[in-house]
């Protein structure tokens, strides 16, 4: 899968992408965040707000029970305000 970070999660990760192949497929969104932590100690720092995480597969906002299936666009970001 290539994942996307934005703002505070790209910054706690280092990275703004990766691709990554997850233990199993398909995996939820929730089994996803529960990986995620695995792969690196600042994966794991940035997985600690988790609850203020939203995700989109494949540019569609996501929620705990979609499943991501191999090749696809995951973004993991905060929430998003306007004005």
């Amino acid at each position: 899968m290539r994942l996307l970070y934005f703002a505070w999660v790209r910054a706690q990760i280092g990275v703004d992408e990766e691709r990554q192949t997850p233990p199993k497929s398909p995996l939820t969104v929730a089994e996803m965040l529960d990986w995620l932590p695995t792969l690196s100690p600042a994966h794991a720092q940035a997985m600690m707000q988790r609850n203020r995480l939203r995700v989109a597969v494949n540019q569609e906002f996501a929620d705990p029970d979609t499943l991501i299936h191999p090749g696809d666009e995951v973004a993991v970001f905060p929430p998003v305000t306007g004005g």
